[in-house]
């Protein structure tokens, strides 16, 4: 018989070689969660990351089946005692969850019972970024000090990992930023001071042609006149690098700016193609807007795409975006991926508050194609 302890050191070490090997946030999360649930002998486990507005960015677990996870629709928000255990560092042990005044006793009706309960916050300096969720003691116990000292183990490891990906998302905003404003510099210290010369030029060649002055003097100030509108028209450009904002550009402009700065960065291809004009939406377009950003970053991040086609229309009342890659491909049917890989979940919640839906057609070797349609 395998050594208790021996078998929890080993899957404390396996999550944490997993935060090392630079594998994918969901990965990595997802691993830490299952290690959770074995080191602490419990039933079900949680992984939970709040968004800051009431709801989880990434809600990970492990020892539900696949149509149960389904069945319970939605993720979950921080309320209760998910919610608890992100407003203080302490962790909490109880037998009896249904009797903390904090357990507010609703959840979906495919949801299993829970007793015994374990929940560890991350900590990541005095910042709660994070909590793990143990319940139901396997063999009908209670959760004690080791496991508790186990999941803080975990814990710590956990705050390395989501620290790791919040510096990702800010450097590779960081890039985007760089790139446009490389690209702006470029524009304004090459181009515009080459057309700033011709004009110059231009206006000294008016003082100094003597054969038929009058008419060369015409043609001369009129290529002056040319060069400073390009100047003017160039400056105009370089003022549209700046950030596209959603109400002054529309869905499309901005998705479109959002493109050009993705093709700058990553060198990969990238093509939008508008079937007619898309009337504004408000609310609606900034989630549609944050769904094709997911599904563009998918593409770009883990599907080695060369060749992503962004397509964006209204028919017969409805929104249609679609976003196409020709990489690696996955296989959607996989839970563990709708679950942990690729913000499918986040992109499927997103989906359904606005009364839409979410397709996805992946299969491993033939690219990946995200379709989401809401009322136009």
């Amino acid at each position: 018989m395998p050594d208790p302890q021996s078998s929890a050191l080993k899957a404390v070490s396996d999550a944490v070689l997993a935060v090392a090997a630079k594998l994918s946030v969901e990965e990595v999360l997802q691993r830490l969660v299952d290690s959770a649930r074995e080191v602490g002998g419990a039933r079900y486990a949680a992984l939970g990351i709040p968004d800051g507005e009431g709801g989880f960015r990434h809600f990970l677990v492990a020892g539900m089946s696949d149509q149960l996870v389904g069945a319970m629709g939605p993720l979950p928000r921080t309320h209760g005692m998910l919610g608890a255990m992100l407003e203080t560092p302490d962790p909490y042990r109880t037998d009896d969850i249904h009797r903390d005044p904090r357990f507010r006793g609703w959840w979906p009706r495919q949801h299993p019972d829970m007793r015994s309960f374990l929940g560890v916050p991350i900590t990541s300096g005095k910042e709660i970024i994070g909590a793990f969720y143990l319940t139901e003691k396997e063999g009908g116990g209670t959760f004690d000090g080791d496991d508790q000292r186990l999941i803080e183990l975990l814990a710590s490891h956990a705050a390395v990992a989501i620290t790791n990906a919040r510096l990702y998302e800010q450097s590779r905003e960081l890039s985007i930023l760089s790139e446009r404003n490389r690209l702006a510099l470029g524009l304004h210290d090459v181009v515009s001071q080459k057309l700033f010369s011709l004009t110059l030029t231009a206006e000294a060649a008016a003082t100094q042609l003597q054969r038929d002055p009058a008419a060369a003097r015409v043609h001369v100030q009129r290529l002056g006149r040319l060069a400073r509108e390009a100047l003017d028209e160039l400056r105009s450009l370089i003022l549209g690098l700046r950030p596209p904002e959603l109400e002054r550009d529309g869905l499309e402009g901005t998705l479109r700016k959002e493109v050009d700065m993705l093709r700058a960065v990553h060198g990969v291809e990238i093509e939008v193609h508008a079937d007619g004009p898309v009337d504004g939406g408000g609310d609606r377009d900034a989630a549609v807007l944050r769904i094709a950003h997911e599904a563009l970053h998918n593409a770009l991040r883990h599907a080695s795409a060369q060749h992503v086609t962004v397509r964006i229309g209204e028919h017969d009342g409805r929104l249609i975006v679609e976003v196409a890659d020709d990489g690696i491909g996955f296989r959607p049917d996989r839970a563990e991926l709708r679950s942990r890989h690729l913000g499918l979940t986040s992109m499927e919640e997103r989906a359904r508050e606005l009364g839409g839906a979410l397709e996805i057609r992946s299969a491993p070797g033939q690219g990946t194609t995200v379709r989401l349609e809401v009322a136009a």
